[in-house]
């Protein structure tokens, strides 16, 4: 695998090459950084605002751009761009957008427990439920800095506002380049292991999903692993092909279990399609903690980390015998 490097990183890149090309791209910050966003500040200060720390003006300020032709990238830390400013996404974005074209896409850093040591004010579990309550919104979470770069296109391609879900760490590379099907398909399946169970997962929770499957094939349990980047425009068809015929679909998300995330949108999709199959969503446990530890510790304590996952998904084909 090419050596990993950081989503954002890999995406501003993609803006920066982008903006000599279309001078039609804004990019608006709230006061947050990185050296790549330094270079875009340098070279096109006139599409850059740095609105300070100020995530409901950042908002503001990204919808008028937009009402004036401009596609605008909005960046900020994930639990602020989404919950700080939750009217002005409502009213600004999501309403706006039904009587107006516009093309606003939140760039949100910070997904589940990536500010590890910041605790939970800085850490993002609620993000996925909130964005899915608003209409007109897209959801974009990729897994790797190659899924990352792979959504850009997609971002300018497409009217609306969208939501893109950054985590902050340097995470491995899961595949070698920019996969085009995992583009127009809204998700990839990366691992096809046998017929026992598939595992649905978005973010970094794909990383821990193939750990997993790798783990239950020493059981004797194949699963197979699908990462589901487009949360809201995958392609229908294509991942009822995928999942039909297993027993068990497990769903892995780091957000909150039971509170209208990845569980909710597979569920609802499973009983739309009349699978019967047995669904398993695995999220974290509702509440806030203050410990301190590596993600992987915290993971484990919440639900989330390899052992738990792998103990519950034994737990769920007991369940099916």
């Amino acid at each position: 695998m090419t050596k990993a490097i950081a989503m954002r990183d890999a995406f501003l890149r993609k803006i920066h090459k982008e903006m000599d090309y279309d001078r039609k791209i804004f990019f608006v910050s709230a006061d947050f950084g990185s050296p790549v966003l330094d270079e875009i500040r340098r070279d096109y200060p006139e599409r850059f605002i740095n609105v300070g720390i100020a995530e409901q003006n950042l908002i503001n300020i990204s919808a008028g751009l937009s009402l004036e032709g401009f596609k605008v990238f909005a960046y900020a830390i994930a639990p602020f761009i989404t919950m700080r400013c939750f009217e002005q996404l409502r009213v600004n974005l999501a309403l706006l957008s039904e009587v107006r074209e516009l093309n606003v896409n939140l760039v949100g850093v910070g997904a589940g427990y990536s500010y590890v040591v910041s605790g939970p004010t800085h850490q993002c579990y609620e993000d996925l439920s909130l964005i899915r309550s608003l209409p007109n919104f897209k959801i974009l979470s990729p897994s790797d800095h190659y899924s990352a770069e792979g959504v850009f296109q997609y971002c300018l391609d497409n009217k609306g506002p969208k939501y893109l879900r950054f985590d902050a760490q340097l995470l491995p590379a899961l595949r070698d380049d920019v996969n085009k099907k995992l583009i127009s398909n809204g998700f990839e399946v990366l691992q096809n292991d046998g017929s026992d169970g598939i595992i649905i997962a978005t973010g970094y929770m794909v990383h821990t999903a193939l750990k997993v499957a790798s783990y239950l094939r020493e059981k004797g349990k194949f699963i197979s692993v699908i990462d589901l980047v487009n949360l809201t425009g995958f392609d229908p068809k294509s991942l009822l092909k995928e999942i039909q015929g297993f027993p068990l679909i497990v769903t892995l998300e780091e957000g909150f279990e039971g509170r209208g995330g990845l569980d909710a949108l597979i569920g609802s999709f499973v009983n739309k399609e009349g699978l019967k199959v047995k669904l398993e969503g695995i999220g974290v446990r509702p509440g806030y903690s203050f410990e301190l530890g590596t993600r992987q510790q915290l993971h484990e304590k919440v639900g989330i980390g390899e052992r738990a996952v792998s103990t519950r998904i034994i737990k769920s084909f007991k369940g099916l015998e």
